[in-house]
């Protein structure tokens, strides 16, 4: 069965950065795609950015570009991103997601949580003064 653990959370103050993991096991990411997601109290869950498999081409949404950064440890067999000049609109639960299916490229699609299958659990990000 297939499982994502996230970690890195925590609380942290308006500019800061954290860095946060998506770990695998019981399957190698190397060939999915691989989505980061939030949900804020009151809200729905949005998508914030994802790494394609096959040639690592990324996508982030309007609200992090330039702020967030996403990236793959093939080696560690886990998917990182990092958050600087943190706001506290980013505080949330952040989760990471995988479709069932191999080969297939980030962009709009995989940025709906509909289309994702298999999920962890989340880490909760808090910015705060």
């Amino acid at each position: 069965q297939v499982q994502l653990v996230e970690s890195g959370g925590g609380l942290v103050q308006p500019g800061g950065s954290l860095r946060l993991s998506c770990a695998a096991s019981k399957f190698t990411l190397d060939y999915y795609v691989i989505g980061w997601f939030r949900q804020a109290p009151g809200k729905e869950r949005e998508g914030v950015s994802c790494i394609s498999s096959s040639d690592g081409s990324t996508y982030y949404a309007e609200s992090v570009k330039g702020r967030f950064t996403i990236s793959r440890d093939y080696a560690k067999n886990t998917v990182y991103l990092q958050m600087n000049s943190l706001k506290p609109e980013d505080t949330a639960v952040y989760y990471c997601a995988t479709p069932d299916e191999t080969g297939v490229m980030c962009g709009v699609y995989y940025s709906d949580a509909a289309n994702m299958d298999y999920w962890g659990k989340g880490t909760l990000v808090t910015v705060s003064s």
